[in-house]
């Protein structure tokens, strides 16, 4: 209803407002947009902020060019405008303000003709300068003008848009990136490029095959090493480790879980799994083999994700997933103990989120097919009796439990809640009376020897 109620307030005071922008390509696709952006046309930054502040509270992004947000509310609202490359990096540009430039002028410092869209809904009426709808339902990624060199962003944009909408990148357009680099890009704008291939990536390895082409896997170099990295044919038929690591990500985004903390840890670890394999690959009689590629997968890992500025602790959570992606099968085919899966969950923090990645992995191999993974709802059922599916296990016994048994503490005490931490996970009691009673015959124990 808001969306509404600024609009009708526009045109009331004589302004010409269009929806621009996403909002109008969602809206095309049949989905209900996110979040929406209004240009408004035929009044004066001065008249559209006093217009509007009487009803709504304003947060200013840019006076001077009229670019204002609806506080709390995804909306923004601004003028028509025109943008000029005036130096190097992102914010070095001339933005001049113009409510009576044309709808086809304005559109052109968009992006993508997808993006490049208006759309009157009092006059029900799409305007649309360059094609972009048809682009939209041809599946094809299309620059809107020349301008598209102005901002190299742009690439890693259309590397998530291609994942989201399944679209194929028109030559034009990947000879444009091409000629395009990440020089004076600055790093914080990379990681949100990545995020939105993740959480909203419908077929991300349309997204990394968008990359490939545009030349732009060689700024990204653990993920450039996979392509052309061998892989075994007979137990991955589907190509080398980047064509794997593409369907992997396709299975992982059709089992989102919907909590974008999650999916974001799951999806970068799946991204991430096989960063080793280009280290360790060898030919071994008749077969390829990546003997340790888990643990020297760590490295690649922590610098691709440092490089593209994720925080520290996604990288955290990150990491051991990737160093122990194949322990859900290697268990499964052991049927290990209880022991070892406390173990195991102490050191990833969440067994889903492994058998996730897992499951992943075991589902990028087409034409095998991904029906099952046994391998996992194993595990995932044993974590669950041991109540360790989505947590490290809990230490029973804590420092304070120590002083109150009467033990004075000192530099001892670390070591003796390290060993009865290590019981506890070997399963030698289960709960916080067993494990007071363990303290106290170790300490005894202890007390005799010295």
């Amino acid at each position: 209803m808001t969306v509404h109620q600024i609009l009708d307030i526009l045109r009331e005071a004589g302004g010409r407002p269009v929806l621009v922008g996403g909002c109008v390509r969602d809206m095309l696709l049949g989905r209900i947009p996110h979040d929406f952006d209004i240009e408004v046309y035929d009044l004066p930054v001065e008249k559209l902020h006093e217009i509007l502040s009487k009803t709504f509270r304003l947060d200013i992004v840019g006076r001077s060019f009229g670019v204002m947000k609806v506080h709390g509310l995804p909306i923004d609202i601004a003028l028509p405008r025109r943008e000029s490359k005036t130096g190097k990096g992102h914010k070095a540009f001339e933005i001049d303000a113009d409510p009576f430039m044309s709808i086809p002028e304005a559109a052109q410092r968009r992006d993508f003709t997808i993006n490049s869209m208006a759309y009157d809904l009092d006059a029900e009426t799409l305007y649309d300068p360059y094609g972009g709808e048809k682009d939209l339902y041809d599946h094809r990624l299309r620059h809107v003008s020349e301008k598209f060199a102005e901002d190299p962003l742009r690439v890693l944009r259309g590397m998530q848009f291609c994942a989201r909408f399944e679209l194929k990148a028109d030559p034009s357009t990947v000879t444009l990136c091409r000629s395009l680099t990440p020089e004076n890009l600055a790093p914080e704008r990379l990681f949100e490029e990545w995020k939105k291939l993740l959480l909203q990536g419908v077929k991300p390895s349309m997204g990394m095959d968008f990359l490939k082409e545009s030349g732009w896997l060689q700024y990204f170099p653990e993920v450039d090493a996979l392509d052309g990295c061998p892989q075994d044919k007979e137990w991955h038929p589907e190509g080398d480790v980047f064509r794997h690591t593409g369907h992997c990500l396709d299975a992982f985004a059709k089992e989102r879980i919907g909590d974008d903390d999650e999916d974001l840890i799951v999806g970068f670890a799946v991204l991430c799994h096989d960063f080793g394999k280009p280290a360790t690959t060898v030919f071994d009689r008749d077969h390829i083999r990546s003997p340790g590629h888990e643990a020297l997968g760590l490295q690649p890992t922590r610098t691709f994700l440092e490089r593209i500025r994720a925080s520290k602790r996604l990288i955290e959570a990150v990491e051991p997933l990737v160093h122990h992606h194949l322990r859900p099968t290697e268990f499964f085919k052991t049927k290990v103990s209880s022991a070892a899966i406390r173990r195991l969950a102490r050191k990833v923090g969440r067994i889903d989120r492994l058998v996730r990645v897992a499951r992943a992995d075991s589902f990028g191999r087409p034409p095998i097919p991904a029906e099952d993974f046994p391998e996992g709802r194993w595990l995932l059922e044993k974590a669950r009796e041991l109540d360790v599916q989505d947590s490290a296990p809990k230490a029973l016994v804590m420092g304070r439990h120590l002083i109150e048994m009467g033990l004075k503490p000192g530099a001892w005490f670390g070591a003796l809640l390290d060993q009865c931490y290590e019981a506890q996970l070997n399963g030698e009691f289960a709960s916080l009376e067993d494990g007071l009673e363990w303290v106290k015959h170790r300490v005894e124990a202890e007390r005799i020897v010295s």
